[in-house]
C-alpha cells in the first residue's frame, strides 16, 4: 500500500481524459505535499470531481456562499477534537482518514485562464491547497496564511508548477 491511499469519485468523467495519467499525477503531487509537512503515517483521502452546479450547492449549504468554487475540503479532524487521532499514529496498521475534497474542474479551468497560470498549475494549486486544509492548515490569520502558502509554494515549485512571485508568501492575491 502507498503511504497515501486515494479513492476517487468522478461524477464528471475527468479521469477519462487520457492526455495524462491523472491518478498518478495527483498521487505524486500529494505525496510531495505529505512529505513537505512531515507526515510519516499512512493516510487516506477521498477526492470527488463534481460539476459546477454540485459544488455551488455544497458551497451554499455548508459554507453559506452562493457561488461555485474550485475546492471544498471536509476534514475528519477539525476544531477542538483535532488531537483525537494522534493517539493512534504510532500504530503501524493505523490509516488516518483525513477527509474529502470536492473539486470542480470547470472552475479550475476558468481560474487557470483568469489568472493566466495554466491548467496543471491551477489544478496542482487546488489539490495541494485542499490537502493542506485536510491536514489542519488554514489561512484565516496572516501568520497561518504565511505558513500554509509557503508550504504550498515549495511543493508546487518542486513539482514543476511554480507560483507567480506575488503568490510565494501569501495566496490571497489569487484565491
Amino acid at each position: 500500500m502507498e503511504d497515501l491511499e486515494i479513492s476517487f469519485n468522478d461524477e464528471i468523467g475527468f479521469l477519462k481524459d487520457k492526455s495524462c495519467d491523472w491518478q498518478k499525477w495527483i498521487l505524486d503531487l500529494l505525496l510531495s505535499a505529505k512529505k513537505a509537512i512531515n507526515k510519516d503515517n499512512q493516510q487516506e483521502i477521498s477526492i470527488n470531481f463534481v460539476s459546477s452546479d454540485r459544488i455551488h450547492e455544497i458551497n451554499k449549504k455548508y459554507r453559506g456562499k452562493d457561488r461555485p468554487t474550485d475546492v471544498i475540503s471536509f476534514a475528519i479532524e477539525d476544531g477542538e477534537d483535532s488531537d483525537l487521532m494522534a493517539q493512534f499514529l504510532d500504530d503501524p496498521d493505523f490509516i488516518e482518514d483525513i477527509g474529502d475534497l470536492f473539486i470542480c474542474i470547470e472552475v479550475v479551468k476558468k481560474q487557470a485562464v483568469d489568472y493566466e497560470t495554466g491548467f496543471n498549475r491551477e489544478f496542482g494549486y487546488t489539490l495541494v491547497h485542499g490537502y493542506l486544509h485536510l491536514n489542519g492548515y488554514d489561512h484565516i490569520e496572516d501568520s497561518e496564511a504565511k505558513e500554509m502558502f509557503a508550504i504550498q509554494g515549495k511543493v508546487l515549485r518542486e513539482y514543476g508548477l511554480p507560483l507567480h512571485p506575488n503568490q510565494e508568501t501569501h495566496g490571497k492575491q489569487i484565491h
